[in-house]
């Protein structure tokens, strides 16, 4: 399933979302700038569990992966496949919250995705990379806060693709119990090889849903009412 788009408008402009996702592209742009020197700096900025759990000096250095590593991706699709969910479903979490508990909310999806993820493969020496952690978080807190909306969605049904407008909240379900039973496999089989880190969209969907009752302005950005005395 793919989503194109959702039938609940922004009410104002998503400068935080937008700028999430200029940011991603600049980061993108500048590691293919590297050339040669790309992969040494994904290693380098990426999120790697073993390195991290082993590290000895407490620093920068070791805890700067956990935020840089969300604003690395490893491929052109891997990068518009990301910014697409995030381009859909975070201009609305973001008037739900508000710019700055936005910005905030993401960057807290996004750790919480890397460290459930560094719990399910603690002694993975593979850099991980990429915002489908944080955005993981905000389809979580989507899920909560729109589960009515409705989303057009191109579903591939063996060779043919249909368009199918589904409830955020059957969309979302079924991603989100696809991303479990993967990442259950995975621990299942014992082994985390495989491109994808399951456990991080876990991680990062169920503290969006854990932490958008702390980070959701009251009826959707109005002041809440006053008793009078």
């Amino acid at each position: 399933m793919f989503p194109l788009k959702d039938d609940v408008p922004a009410k104002v402009f998503p400068v935080v979302n937008v700028g999430l996702i200029v940011a991603n592209v600049v980061c993108f742009l500048y590691t293919l700038g590297r050339g040669r020197q790309a992969a040494h700096f994904l290693s380098a900025y990426g999120f790697v569990p073993a390195r991290f759990l082993a590290h000895a000096v407490v620093g920068p250095g070791r805890f700067l992966p956990l935020l840089s590593s969300m604003f690395l991706h490893g491929g052109l699709l891997h990068l518009a496949g990301n910014m697409w969910m995030l381009w859909i479903f975070g201009d609305n979490v973001e008037d739900a919250m508000g710019h700055g508990r936005y910005l905030v909310f993401y960057l807290l999806c996004g750790l919480a995705s890397v460290l459930t993820q560094t719990w399910a493969a603690p002694a993975s020496t593979v850099p991980m990379i990429g915002a489908s952690g944080a955005i993981s978080g905000v389809l979580g807190a989507y899920f909560l806060t729109y589960p009515r909306a409705r989303v057009l969605t191109l579903v591939p049904i063996l060779v043919f693709f249909y368009l199918v407008e589904l409830p955020a909240v059957v969309f979302l379900g079924l991603w989100i119990l696809l991303q479990f039973l993967e990442g259950w496999s995975q621990l299942a089989a014992g082994t985390m090889a495989g491109g994808v880190a399951w456990w991080a969209h876990v991680g990062g969907f169920g503290s969006g849903v854990l932490l958008i009752r702390f980070f959701k302005r009251n009826c959707r950005g109005r002041r809440p009412r006053r008793l009078r005395l």
